[in-house]
């Protein structure tokens, strides 16, 4: 594994790790890879500094922030938005599509709603003029 530091054409950096250097460029030639903040896939490797290891035991660093923290501003408003959302809709959980359905065809009280479904799921809904959109997060409750 490998990890690279990235910078997409919109000056935003990122690190991901990769199996390899060449799964790296693989990656990137067919589009797969991606700014994490903004989504373009117009992304070059960023200048790295080398990690070089020493017997001598190097100078206290600063402490690195906590994995459950955000790490910057894209990342807070991004818990903020979930913190919201949960908040403030009904976790439908997998049966999003359906009771989307029912709600857009009277069938079921309007509110909001949010869940899980299937990317075809997803597609039908759109195509039958359901206003749906994807979240950029993972659910943490658990459906039942």
């Amino acid at each position: 594994m490998i990890q690279f530091t990235l910078k997409c054409a919109n000056d935003h950096h990122f690190e991901s790790w990769f199996q390899s250097g060449i799964a790296f460029d693989k990656l990137l030639a067919s589009g797969m890879v991606s700014c994490s903040v903004c989504g373009t896939t117009d992304v070059n490797k960023a200048m790295m500094a080398p990690r070089v290891s020493t017997a001598e035991k190097a100078p206290s660093t600063p402490a690195k922030p906590k994995l459950t923290e955000p790490a910057n501003p894209a990342e807070q408003a991004l818990s903020e938005f979930k913190k919201y959302v949960e908040k403030n809709s009904d976790y439908v959980g997998r049966d999003f599509a359906k009771e989307a359905r029912a709600i857009h065809s009277g069938d079921a009280p309007e509110r909001p709603i949010w869940g899980e479904t299937r990317g075809d799921e997803a597609k039908k809904l759109i195509d039958d003029g359901v206003p749906i959109a994807p979240l950029p997060f993972t659910p943490t409750r658990k459906s039942n």
